[in-house]
């Protein structure tokens, strides 16, 4: 029986305060998350959270890590890699409703 392994992106723009699921890991699949990019639209400098939720239960990746004026947060990617199992959600929040975009990278396995 073969596994599909299936490469995704995630476009999420205007990340509000009270938080966006920028992926929810469906049913009957692993996820292996490869990449997240949190990137600030703004004049000045915010703040952002990434929660892996598993069960109603938010897991903190980040919490109010500071992203500049025309800078990025990389929270996931190079050695660092998040497997996601089925219903898991990845949660980001921002300390400015809509000052950033979140772009995420992941390999799905079903």
């Amino acid at each position: 029986n073969k596994m599909a392994n299936t490469f995704k992106s995630n476009l999420s723009a205007n990340i509000t305060t009270s938080g966006v699921d920028v992926y929810t890991c469906p049913s009957s699949t692993q996820t292996t998350l490869i990449g997240l990019t949190l990137s600030n639209k703004t004049a000045g400098t915010v703040t952002a959270s990434v929660f892996l939720t598993r069960s109603s239960v938010d897991y903190s990746l980040v919490t109010n890590a500071p992203i500049q004026t025309g800078s990025t947060l990389v929270p996931v990617g190079g050695e660092q890699k998040v497997v996601l199992q089925a219903a898991d959600k990845l949660k980001v929040t921002c300390s400015a409703a809509t000052s950033i975009d979140a772009i995420v990278s992941l390999l799905e396995i079903a």
